[in-house]
């Protein structure tokens, strides 16, 4: 056993869940417990790490004894970033697409099948390096906590492949949840035309051998629910034949228009989360807010959850309604009305190239009018329910020791000085890594 001190922190935000009631909902808490509750946020702290988790926080005049001791000098400490939604797992460039978005130009050539042509032209060495290489950008960025999906194959061979990277991810600590996305879109090979297969063929595709090929290599499935992806009915059918797989469900929905209802179906089939939930109506919001108090589940291992058990979660992500021109996704009107919601980065070749936490959260202060404990906890707490997890999140006591060691006295500072370089230090699992 290992203990280190770190001591000299101006600033640290536990957000510890045994400070707040448990049988109070979001709805009922006064606004400032939606962010952080009493306690949660010490001064003139300290914490211990004891091998890979968080054994001790404290005021710093009362910290104990340890094997090592760090003075963090007045620094901010908040828990790592929780990213619920990525998409890492891709190969190809797709930037004159966005520099047309950004002139106001249309691009035929564009879109998520660029991506796939080139991802599957990728080598397994070149794609894993690629991934790498995304993923120590987001820790460099104070992420400690990543999901990531396949969705960029869309063949059997290829999102097997995408699948069997992310485990392997998993299984090394790079990565944290996978998801299973065949469902991101009808790739051209299955238009119909020439005697060609069609889009009913391609969903039996991934309900029946795509799904069978790649269930032990992901907790997740999720599906793009939107006119020109998946209708309803058939995104309904991809989140049935997920949990009969035994998968945690999550929908895209509600990005481009509210027309195939992702976020009732998401509520209706108890999904973790609904991500995108930029075009809500206020039935929509509530639907949110009245699953805030379905309770989670002790789920197959330490500090996992129930996939099937919970609130469902929406998840915003304020890099891609930038990035897109769209309109901000309603935060403060979810938050408002009690539901539970998460920020992401939703880093991905298209629509957000980007794996900056600390920009969405600045983003989500900034422009979607939250404060500033009401996007840190989105960013953490939230992003940790939507994937079920209890062990992150947070720097509660028995907590996974992930820290996000700010470059400021405070973490206003995020939002006071966006843009700017704000992370010190990462450790994730009781290790530095920046």
């Amino acid at each position: 056993m290992t203990t280190t001190l770190l001591t000299g922190i101006s600033e640290l935000w536990t957000l510890d869940p045994a400070l707040e009631d448990p049988t109070t909902a979001p709805s009922a808490a006064p606004s400032t417990e939606r962010g952080a509750a009493e306690g949660q946020v010490l001064h003139d702290a300290a914490l211990v790490i004891e091998d890979d988790h968080v054994a001790w926080t404290g005021p710093a005049a009362q910290a104990p004894a340890a094997d090592e001791r760090i003075d963090l000098e007045g620094r901010a400490v908040l828990p790592g970033w929780v990213d619920s939604h990525s998409h890492l797992i891709f190969d190809g460039d797709r930037s004159a697409e966005f520099e047309a978005r950004m002139a106001g130009q249309s691009y035929a050539a564009g879109g998520i099948q660029v991506t796939t042509d080139a991802t599957r032209a990728a080598g397994d060495d070149r794609l894993e390096a690629l991934v790498r290489g995304r993923i120590a950008e987001a820790v460099a960025g104070g992420t400690t906590t990543l999901e990531t999906k396949t969705g960029y194959g869309l063949t059997v061979e290829d999102e097997s492949r995408a699948a069997a990277l992310a485990a392997r991810l998993v299984a090394g600590g790079q990565l944290d949840e996978a998801t299973f996305l065949g469902a991101h879109l009808v790739p051209a090979e299955y238009d119909g035309a020439d005697g060609r297969p069609g889009p009913e063929e391609y969903l039996d595709l991934v309900v029946g051998p795509m799904l069978q090929s790649l269930r032990g290599n992901v907790r997740w499935i999720d599906v793009f629910c939107e006119d020109g992806a998946f209708d309803t009915a058939a995104s309904r059918r991809v989140l049935e034949a997920g949990r009969a797989a035994g998968l945690g469900l999550r929908v895209h929905g509600n990005q481009l228009s509210a027309a195939q209802q992702g976020v009732r179906l998401a509520v209706d089939e108890h999904a973790a989360s609904v991500d995108h939930v930029n075009h809500l109506g206020r039935e929509d919001v509530e639907a949110l807010a009245a699953t805030a108090a379905r309770p989670t589940s002790p789920g197959e291992g330490p500090g996992r959850l129930a996939v099937d058990a919970g609130p469902t979660v929406a998840t915003v992500l304020p890099a891609c309604d930038l990035s897109t021109r769209a309109p901000l996704a309603p935060a403060r009107e979810l938050v408002d009305a009690g539901a539970h919601v998460a920020i992401a980065s939703n880093c991905n070749p298209g629509t957000s190239y980007t794996s900056g936490m600390s920009f969405c959260v600045a983003t989500a202060v900034l422009q979607m009018h939250l404060s500033l404990a009401e996007a840190i906890r989105a960013a953490t707490r939230g992003g940790a329910l939507a994937l079920r997890r209890s062990d992150v999140g947070h720097l509660g006591v028995g907590a996974r020791a992930d820290l996000h060691v700010l470059e400021a006295p405070a973490a206003i500072h995020l939002a006071y000085r966006p843009g700017m370089p704000m992370t010190h230090q990462v450790w994730r699992a009781g290790v530095r890594h920046t």
